[in-house]
């Protein structure tokens, strides 16, 4: 077992937010890890696996290795952070992203900025974790405790043990918020079920604008997969969600289909 750790942590959140403040103290306190965080300047949720290419970015230093990203996203994050921080000689042995306010589960995955920045970390052969806390966004209060000490546990298995996954995979992990113990499973990534919520207001000037809502957490078991437990089920039950997500998102099975089609 190595001595020292480096770990890169990054969020969706914004570097002011109260997940990423509290996952950093949580991983500091690990014997022999260094943390460097390089996290988004404003609030980037639902960003997806985007990067910047039509603008500079500039790392903004807050404390001792501790930036936000000016107009970055989380994968700007994960990106520019390996060049210009780490450079080819050096790699972090893990990236975490997170603490998420509010799920990132099933299709969610797809739209999700933390998800996103441990794609972005999987792809250049680093291991990564995304943690997301469930929450009912009518509470002005967010307790991120045991998402802590979820975070805590599995970072101290990986570093202790090694990752569990193959290339280009990582963890995706949801907290529930009404448990007081650690209770695992391993789960896939639940079936969605989405509506069109756009709310039509107008400014003073009677010019149209309209605000995105928030989608319920509504799922249902993915057709073959019935003998396994979906994330949102698992969260429903009292448990913490971890979900392998690989980056192949090939349609194997339709490939015949699509010859025939052809």
């Amino acid at each position: 077992m190595k001595k020292h750790y480096e770990i890169l942590i990054t969020n969706d959140d914004g570097y002011e937010a109260q997940g990423l403040r509290a996952l950093i103290d949580t991983v500091r306190s690990i014997d022999g890890v260094h943390v460097t965080v390089v996290a988004p300047a404003n609030e980037k949720s639902a960003c997806g696996h985007s990067l910047t290419l039509h603008h500079p970015l500039r790392f903004v230093e807050i404390d001792d290795d501790f930036y936000k990203l000016a107009d970055g996203t989380p994968s700007d994050c994960v990106y520019l952070s390996l060049s210009a921080i780490y450079g080819d000689e050096r790699k972090p042995d893990l990236v975490i992203s997170g603490i998420n306010k509010g799920s990132n589960m099933g299709e969610d995955i797809t739209y999700s900025g933390t998800a996103s920045a441990a794609m972005e970390a999987v792809l250049h052969d680093i291991p990564a974790i995304a943690i997301s806390q469930v929450v009912d966004f009518s509470e002005p209060f967010v307790d991120y405790t045991l998402a802590c000490k979820v975070a805590k546990d599995i970072v101290v298995k990986i570093l202790g043990g090694g990752f569990p996954l193959p290339k280009r995979e990582f963890l995706n992990i949801n907290v529930p918020s009404n448990i007081k113990e650690l209770n695992y499973k391993t789960t896939y990534a639940g079936y969605r079920y989405y509506c069109n919520d756009a709310t039509l207001h107008r400014n003073p000037r009677g010019e149209e604008y309209y605000w995105l809502g928030l989608h319920p957490l509504a799922f249902d078991v993915r057709a073959g997969k019935e003998h396994l437990v979906c994330d949102y089920d698992a969260i429903k039950e009292g448990f913490v969600s971890l979900t392998p997500i690989q980056l192949d998102l090939s349609a194997y099975e339709s490939m015949k289909t699509l010859e025939r089609w052809l």
